[in-house]
């Protein structure tokens, strides 16, 4: 199979996982207001948010680099140095975990929050936490070793399914507030197990790698040098969107910033798709790069992207059609941003087209030239509010997000180029043609 066609397939079922898993989120949210009332579906939207936030930082920056580096002691037969690296990422969750049992109730009291829905529900929180975190490791280290199936299911798909069957286990609890907390001792054990198997396949990945590589000193400097700018990266990517609501918060109406906030949820959704065609590639064009195949390494950033960028027009396509539909379920003043939804899409068609130049950066070890083109499309899209949201409203802020991120894209293919030497945009699916051609 061709990577184009590996590429678009194994993307197509994690992305249509994806779909199935949020499916399943937004129906147990709906079935939690209906059947215990609004009050209890903001508890749990709360300590899902505090649940997310907390997992993120404990691996300190790790499982937002697993990736790269699982695939690249993958490619040089270096076990050993593999094995060091998922060491110390563990201990960094079980370090943090075990300072998040002893203090947090204490911080939590502290900061006003002693009575509130986290403390209250303490235990099964921590335990969610813990298995959300040992996730994030995991699922990053199983992409890396090719295994990307193992790595994204876990998260789209199990944790969905485990809420779902948490709630249909407690829905018929004669007092609501104990059926809720049954939920969560559920949902965090469920997830707690599928964290544990989910780290004995990371373990038999990393037997089957050879340990062939010449001894080396232990990269712990190099790891921390990846892993500190890319938390920066995540959180600027990620969530981008939360920055830019934030900052929209004093322009905008409490219900256009309401239907704001949907479509972003939306495109985030559909990013997911062009995404996991990087996901999935990565390995490939690192072990290109690892064996100075320079024309090997263009082919296959020109086809991911290709594969990506024909996703984001797909996405586009059945959003334009059918984001009146999805939005009119929210009710009928969120259909007014159904041409918003379209205008931030295309921001997905030109992510694709620029391609991934911050893992490229990384392959060529320079993790930190991505920051300062992060900061210029932050710096845009503050500009953009201010100049066009007063003035034209929801479509001021998509355009504002639109060219925020194509100055952004630009500024890291522009960095790339002239810091790697390489294009990794669309244009190397074109060169690699003609040149097969020729």
């Amino acid at each position: 199979m061709s990577l184009g066609r590996k590429l678009a397939s194994q993307s197509s079922v994690i992305f249509g996982a994806r779909l199935f898993g949020a499916g399943l989120i937004f129906l147990v949210q709906a079935l939690i207001a209906r059947m215990w009332g609004a009050p209890l579906l903001g508890e749990f939207l709360i300590v899902v948010a505090s649940v997310n936030l907390i997992s993120v930082a404990m691996p300190l920056g790790f499982h937002t680099v697993g990736t790269y580096f699982a695939a690249e002691y993958r490619a040089r037969g270096d076990r050993r140095q593999l094995a060091a690296f998922l060491t110390r990422a563990y201990l960094h969750v079980v370090v943090a975990f075990v300072l998040l049992v002893l203090l947090g109730p204490w911080i939590l009291d502290r900061v006003g929050q002693g009575q509130g829905t986290v403390a209250r529900h303490f235990i099964p929180v921590a335990m969610l936490t813990l298995g959300t975190a040992i996730v994030y490791v995991n699922s990053a280290l199983l992409i890396g070793l090719k295994r990307p199936f193992a790595g994204f299911f876990a998260d789209t798909l199990l944790r969905p399914m485990i809420v779902m069957a948490a709630f249909l286990s407690v829905m018929s609890a004669s007092v609501a507030e104990s059926g809720f907390t049954t939920m969560l001792w559920i949902i965090g054990a469920g997830y707690v197990a599928v964290s544990i198997v989910q780290f004995v396949f990371v373990m038999t990945s990393l037997k089957r790698i050879p340990s062939e590589a010449p001894l080396r000193p232990l990269e712990s400097a190099r790891w921390w040098r990846f892993a500190l700018p890319w938390v920066l990266i995540s959180i600027a990517t990620d969530f981008f969107f939360d920055i830019d609501l934030l900052l929209l918060s004093h322009s905008l109406s409490h219900e256009d910033l309401a239907i704001f906030g949907v479509c972003a949820r939306i495109f985030s959704l559909a990013s997911f798709g062009v995404a996991a065609v990087y996901a999935v590639t990565l390995p490939d064009m690192f072990e290109s790069e690892a064996r100075a195949d320079r024309a090997d390494f263009h082919r296959k950033v020109g086809e991911a992207n290709m594969v990506a960028s024909l996703i984001a027009l797909a996405l586009f396509a059945v959003l334009l059609v059918l984001a009146p539909f999805a939005l009119q379920l929210f009710g009928p003043a969120f259909t007014a941003g159904a041409v918003p939804l379209a205008i931030l899409c295309l921001g997905l068609i030109v992510r694709s087209a620029f391609g991934p130049a911050s893992l490229v950066l990384s392959i060529h070890d320079r993790p930190w030239a991505s920051l300062p083109a992060i900061g210029i499309g932050l710096g845009c899209l503050v500009v953009g509010n201010l100049l066009l949201v007063p003035g034209f409203g929801l479509m001021g802020a998509a355009c504002s997000a639109l060219v925020a991120i194509t100055i952004w894209s630009f500024a890291l293919w522009l960095t790339v180029r002239w810091t790697a030497g390489v294009d990794v945009s669309i244009m190397q699916w074109f060169r690699t043609r003609r040149a097969a051609t020729a």
